[in-house]
């Protein structure tokens, strides 16, 4: 056991590591409907929060928008429109390709429900 784990003493008068003390927050066992590590990651959980409000975004706004490469960037959107959370409407401009995001309706859920989350884990923390 690390030296600056917490600990309390047991019954017995010997010290034992605290198994949830009170100022710490329940764990996620991995299995909470209402954490979706897909939305999680700081990129994907940027685009869907910028789609939210910005409808819609086009690629070269979002890669400014988080100083992310192109192919980082393609790679996030890639996984978001795979689970249905965005769409992607390709078009040409001026002969340039131009891609637009929109965050979709189950797109909107998750977020809203990772939010949900994140102020449980925010309230419980606050009130210990």
């Amino acid at each position: 056991m690390k030296p600056s784990a917490r600990r309390h003493e047991a019954s017995n008068g010997e010290i034992e590591p605290a198994k949830n003390p009170p100022h710490t927050p329940p764990r996620s066992d991995g299995n909470d409907s209402k954490f979706d590590r897909l939305v999680y990651e700081r990129v994907r959980l940027g685009i869907m929060s910028a789609l939210a409000v910005n409808e819609p975004l086009t690629f070269n706004e979002l890669k400014a928008l988080f100083e992310v490469s192109d192919g980082n960037l393609s790679a996030h959107a890639r996984k978001l429109e795979e689970a249905g959370y965005i769409e992607c409407a390709k078009s040409f401009a001026d002969r340039r390709p131009k891609s637009e995001y929109r965050l979709t309706s189950a797109g909107r859920q998750a977020l809203y429900r990772y939010l949900d989350h994140i102020e449980a884990v925010i309230k419980a923390t606050r009130r210990s």
